[in-house]
């Protein structure tokens, strides 16, 4: 036992598909292991809003695992070739926004004691406007949840499954499927639980990552602060090029309306604040979560410095797509199993923090704004929700097979943008609405 443990936290050699099945396995009947324990006696007020009874830590945690998707455990680390730290710029205008979300936003959502955001839309504008506004979050979530899990869907396809000989779809129906079993009972009650595990699990992988190459480059901590702040890559601000995207005034204040916007605005991360138990505890999960996003996304970039030093000291030819860099040292055999073991885990922890609240969302915004399941009786409301969730799981599924049909990362970029434009079409919709509440 003690030889095992011994290869899998020291010696350095690649993964065997088994071993990575194995331990995901083993993390998915936690996930249900939470499901059942959370979703029982659940109602529809339970699948949406949690009965209103979370703790605003826990939603705070778990929060900020649904913020950063499987895209952005893989790519911080290599943005830093590029851009530098000067990504913190823009995070610090997320915690303006999240301040001005904690201070106008969320009291507007507790006096009207709203389930889906976007019926006050209705309130103000009528009919059309609040189902246009409804379609169009529906369409952008839909779309960038299954793009998130595409990504994760196919590192899993690589790690795994084509060496079982098992087809991409069966692989998406697998991964889809087990984010239906864990959140179709107990919705928002289960998923403020998961997401917090998922949370703590991907910042773990990052945090043991950045151990093993400090070790491997025979760094201590000061040692990895030091190398970091010697970087040049860890430049944080710019101030003397008005010209440059990466200016701190374009970069901050494009922070604070992005995070209003797709934040403040946005059903997904909402209905969270709103399963807190009163206004007081959503702001201060509010405010812990702005707070906390510093920090964490400092640990990222700090990896990527840390990553592209480790390859510069053993001489590992870098891979053309900076994004590629953490997988490759990962799961190659550069570092012990258990850092790749990690990686696997916290890119599904990653993915799936983002996309089971997505789905809950989804459900939730199309059985109360589209399906009006409120003045439905409560047998048949829960039944037009259940099928809804399954509709929409179905849905997702359709959407990753297409981009995998497509096999072109620059269309699924292309459509990913797209999708992101409806959120400046809601988000300007619905500001347009607060405006007007807030002055009646």
């Amino acid at each position: 036992m003690v030889e095992k443990l011994k290869k899998l936290f020291f010696v350095k050699k690649k993964m065997t598909p088994l071993l990575i099945g194995s331990i995901i396995g083993g993390y998915f009947l936690i996930l249900l292991l939470i499901a059942w324990t959370t979703g029982r006696k659940s109602d529809n007020a339970t699948f949406f809003l949690g009965n209103r009874r979370s703790p605003w830590y826990i939603v705070s945690i778990g929060m900020i695992g649904s913020s950063l998707s499987g895209v952005t455990f893989i790519s911080v680390p290599g943005w830093v070739q590029t851009q530098q730290f000067t990504y913190l710029q823009m995070v610090g205008g997320f915690v303006l926004g999240y301040i001005v979300i904690a201070n106008i936003l969320l009291p507007l959502y507790y006096r009207l004691n709203l389930t889906s955001i976007y019926s006050y839309l209705n309130q103000r504008f009528g009919y059309f406007s609040y189902k246009s506004g409804s379609l169009l979050f529906l369409a952008s979530r839909t779309v960038g949840s299954a793009a998130r899990l595409y990504l994760m869907a196919s590192v899993l396809q690589l790690a795994i499954f084509d060496a079982l000989g098992v087809p991409f779809y069966q692989t998406v129906i697998i991964a889809i499927s087990l984010i239906w079993l864990y959140t179709f009972r107990g919705g928002i009650k289960t998923i403020i639980w998961t997401d917090t595990l998922q949370t703590l699990l991907m910042l773990s992988a990052v945090g043991i990552t950045i151990y093993y190459i400090g070790a491997s480059m025979n760094l201590g901590l000061k040692g990895m602060a030091q190398t970091i702040i010697e970087s040049d890559l860890s430049r944080v601000f710019v101030w003397d090029d008005w010209g440059s995207s990466r200016h701190f005034v374009k970069q901050f204040f494009s922070g604070a309306f992005i995070t209003i916007v797709m934040t403040g605005l946005d059903q997904d991360m909402m209905q969270k604040n709103l399963s807190c138990k009163n206004l007081k505890d959503a702001q201060k999960n509010m405010y812990w979560y702005g707070i906390a996003f510093l920090p964490v996304n400092i640990l990222f970039m700090s990896l990527g410095v840390l990553l592209f030093s480790f390859i510069a000291q053993n001489g590992i030819v870098a891979p053309e797509r900076a994004d590629d860099l953490y997988p490759m040292l990962a799961m190659g055999g550069y570092l012990p199993p258990i850092v790749g073991i990690l990686f696997i885990l916290g890119l599904v922890a990653a993915a799936y923090s983002s996309a089971d609240s997505a789905l809950t969302s989804l459900t939730t915004s199309f059985s109360l704004d589209i399906m009006e399941i409120d003045k439905m009786s409560e047998t048949k409301a829960k039944r037009t929700r259940v099928l809804t969730h399954i509709g929409f799981t179905v849905l997702t599924a359709l959407v990753i097979l297409v981009f995998r049909i497509l096999n072109q990362d620059s269309i699924i970029d292309t459509i990913y943008t797209l999708a992101g434009y409806t959120y400046g079409l809601t988000g300007s919709l619905c500001l347009w609405a607060i405006h007007q509440i807030s002055g009646a």
